[in-house]
């Protein structure tokens, strides 16, 4: 593939991760100006972390409802309205006064990082599997570079605005302009892109609202790896009670309303199984998927891409407090950790597509990361600088690289319910991101939350290198040169679906 070709599929590869790395700019404006948003309005640190857990939380039940859109509507327009829908916490985010209004803000904007799991479904769309890795390597890898943006601009930007106006740092006009910006890019999506290459059909799956699956154990299966799902916004509903968000009763209530949730999520899912479970369907052996690969790529997605959410959300202070930097310094070297992106991500799926074990490459990767992880939890203020730089950014790849990896084999378990798989596997890397912001908010601040924190990160990402090696399967079809069911409509219709013009 010609990655600096705009023509055909690669055109479409490019205007979507850049839909992609808008949402992430959006996602993730709060961190970079943290310090300047305690100071002008007077917030407490553990009201700091509850915003940053607040972030990622409701991104979490976002990817699988996005998911489920999806693969109804089709990624083009699901897309477009999530980045028009971006400009509203933006803005109600930047207007705000009071604590109350930042969290209810701040979780509303973690709606946008759901946007992730759209372009997946695009993209394996217009590229074959021998090249899906590559591909969806390059969506991800350079649309979360857009973390890095905010971390790298957005104190800059802020600044000049502050110059501009004769004032103090002006972070809200920067945080609305974020918004503007993903608005208006929203359209522009909608009208120079289309779901599938000339004279495919999009696929979707029989029932909507629930994840098809293919047997009964898997069925039940489904139901114990939605526990989590509703467990962890239980557990964030009770980090805003400590914080005095919530009272007592009202976290009762949230805890009610959310077993509710997930008994309404467990009987859709028994709806769009019910012919399964009623023993008035059963899958041929070449059209059923096992969900426990689903739920392996969860558990990665748990620690590598929980992991760099969590990581990108604590490191601009991190860096600051560590080696004495101001915000802006601190928040550019912290970059460097999503910066590897660029490359990482990309370099991840280019392994998987090129190794020949998809399998192999997902727990090489993540023992790596771990590894990585545990060597960052000893840098402290005598390290040199540049050396901590260069750990961060190793340790980065293979974060980066194993979150490739993942998401080269999620395109591949069942193509027409990829939407709601995609979805529901990158919740599952909310669901790390808000376990590790809690335990990291309830850690005394210092040098030794720091280093417990890296240590947890790490040995989860050796736990779950062991479980890919021992457990994953290599997809069906990984190196195929044709989509799923596709080699029919290959050899029949040709002229139709000509693959060297798309």
């Amino acid at each position: 593939m010609n990655i600096l070709s705009f023509q055909g599929r690669n055109r479409i590869l490019h205007l979507t991760w850049f839909a992609f790395f808008l949402t992430f700019v959006v996602w993730f404006n709060f961190a970079p100006l943290a310090t300047t948003i305690k100071d002008d309005l007077g917030l407490t640190v553990d009201q700091m972390k509850t915003i940053g857990i607040c972030n990622v939380a409701l991104t979490v039940p976002a990817r699988i409802l996005i998911g489920m859109l999806l693969d109804r509507f089709g990624p083009r327009i699901t897309f477009s309205a999530l980045l028009v829908y971006a400009a509203i916490p933006c803005f109600m985010f930047a207007s705000a006064n009071d604590f109350n209004t930042l969290v209810i803000s701040r979780l509303l904007l973690g709606i946008v990082g759901a946007g992730f799991v759209i372009g997946i479904r695009m993209v394996s769309e217009w590229f074959p599997p021998k090249e899906i890795g590559v591909a969806e390597g390059i969506y991800g890898g350079w649309g979360n570079f857009g973390s890095a943006a905010s971390a790298f601009t957005l104190p800059s930007v802020a600044l000049f605005l502050s110059f501009v106006s004769g004032g103090q740092a002006n972070w809200r006009l920067a945080i609305m302009l974020t918004g503007v910006a993903a608005a208006v890019y929203g359209v522009i999506y909608f009208f120079t892109v289309e779901d599938t290459p000339p004279g495919r059909v999009y696929q979707r799956p029989e029932r909507h609202g629930g994840m098809e699956v293919t047997s009964k154990r898997d069925f039940w299966f489904l139901l114990l790896m939605n526990i989590p799902i509703a467990g962890v916004l239980a557990l964030l509903a009770w980090r805003l009670k400590g914080v005095g968000f919530l009272s007592q009763g009202q976290l009762l209530l949230v805890w009610l309303v959310l077993v509710g949730l997930y008994a309404f999520q467990a009987y859709k899912a028994y709806d769009a199984n019910k012919d399964l479970m009623t023993g008035k369907k059963r899958y041929p052996a070449d059209d059923r998927y096992n969900f426990s690969q689903v739920a392996l790529l969860e558990l990665t997605y748990v620690t590598n891409f929980g992991s760099e959410l969590a990581v990108v959300s604590m490191l601009p202070a991190f860096f600051e407090v560590t080696f004495n930097l101001n915000p802006a310094n601190a928040g550019m070297i912290a970059s460097s950790y999503a910066f590897m992106n660029l490359v990482s991500r990309p370099g991840g799926g280019l392994i998987s597509d090129k190794m020949g074990s998809r399998k192999w490459t997902m727990a090489i990767l993540l023992g790596g990361m771990g590894i990585g992880y545990l060597m960052m939890g000893t840098v402290n203020n005598a390290w040199f600088l540049p050396l901590a730089v260069v750990l961060t950014m190793a340790c980065s790849f293979f974060v980066q690289a194993a979150e490739g990896s993942t998401y080269a084999i999620v395109p591949l378990i069942k193509r027409r319910v990829t939407g709601q798989i995609a979805g529901s596997v990158g919740a599952f890397g909310n669901v790390g991101a808000v376990c590790y912001l809690t335990l990291y908010s309830l850690l005394p601040a210092g040098a030794a939350a720091d280093r417990t924190f890296f240590q947890v990160l790490g040995v989860a990402g050796l736990i779950v290198a062991f479980l890919c090696a021992f457990f994953l399967k290599e997809p069906k079809g990984s190196f195929a040169e044709f989509h799923e069911g596709e080699e029919e409509l290959e050899t029949v219709s040709e002229p139709v679906v000509n693959r060297k013009d798309y």
